[in-house]
């Protein structure tokens, strides 16, 4: 700006496409009004840590916006016309982060970045102390963007921009857990064990109460446990795995006597029964002559 404002500049830096970082430093000699209509194309995030002293920003809607020093101002916009308004005779420093729609789209995700963004044409979405870890952040790329310093290290200035970034979206939209499985992991291994001697056991009379005995669970557990892991009951993981079982005997030529005794049948008409509810065809019909008691 000119001399007889004072002395004010800005730098802006693109860091990747729909990513960039402005650096403001004013010290006006007398009031100082800029007029904004909001450059960005399509809705943006810009975050905002006050370094040093305080401006303010009046909308044309009668928003307004406080910029403090040691504060994170957040807010989400379209383009909308207004004033940004600087003291005579304070020292503003700023740094800026400004994020577009696509970019905190792709680093979190349409649900998150719905919920950050929200739906009017100006959100204030934050304005609260910043953090030491914010801070830190903040003189780093302070720091790096010094005339003094030559040409800046990219990489680091991403790195501190992405953390930046990052906190702001964990505060406003925090990741959505996923739910615990309400099992130890312990438990969890004793469930696989016992399907594992299930499939071991075909040919012997498995009740529920053997397997958790067996594993060490209770009974009740080790049922929710199977529903929840294989999407069954014991009683149906337990016949999947016997018509599987059965399937490939009688596809290896063993008749349907051989086949149920193998899978846990002691009469081969309940077993032929059972295979023929569980795969639409009894063996005969599946098999021919070959499979005859």
């Amino acid at each position: 700006m000119p001399d007889d404002l004072g002395h004010c500049y800005q730098d802006f830096v693109e860091l990747e496409p729909g990513l960039g970082l402005n650096r403001l430093h004013y010290h006006p000699r007398i009031p100082l009004i800029e007029e904004s209509s909001g450059p960005h194309k399509g809705r943006v995030m810009v975050v905002t840590l006050g370094m040093q002293g305080r401006s303010r920003y009046e909308g044309q809607d009668a928003t307004r916006l406080e910029f403090v020093q040691s504060h994170t101002t957040v807010t989400a916009f379209r383009a909308i016309p207004g004033e940004r308004r600087y003291e005579a005779g304070g020292v503003v420093s700023q740094l800026r982060i400004i994020a577009h729609e696509a970019l905190i789209d792709r680093y979190a995700g349409r649900e998150r970045t719905d919920r950050i963004l929200g739906n009017r044409r100006l959100n204030c979405l934050a304005f609260r102390a910043s953090t030491p870890a914010a801070m830190a952040h903040a003189r780093a790329l302070l720091s790096l963007l010094q005339p003094c310093q030559g040409e800046p290290s990219r990489l680091d200035l991403h790195i501190h921009t992405l953390s930046l970034l990052g906190e702001q979206f964990n505060l406003l939209a925090p990741p959505r857990r996923a739910r615990a499985l309400p099992f130890s992991p312990s438990e969890i291994e004793r469930i696989e064990r016992a399907r594992r001697m299930m499939g071991e056991c075909l040919d012997k009379p498995i009740t529920l109460d053997y397997l958790a005995a067996a594993v060490g669970i209770n009974k009740n557990k080790l049922k929710d446990g199977m529903i929840l892991l294989y999407n069954g009951t014991p009683a149906e993981l337990l016949l999947e795995l016997r018509m599987t079982k059965a399937l490939a005997l009688l596809e290896a030529g063993y008749q349907v006597a051989q086949t149920a005794w193998q899978v846990g049948y002691k009469y081969p008409n309940n077993f032929t029964a059972a295979f023929t509810r569980y795969h639409g065809k009894s063996p005969k019909a599946m098999f021919g002559r070959r499979t005859a008691l």
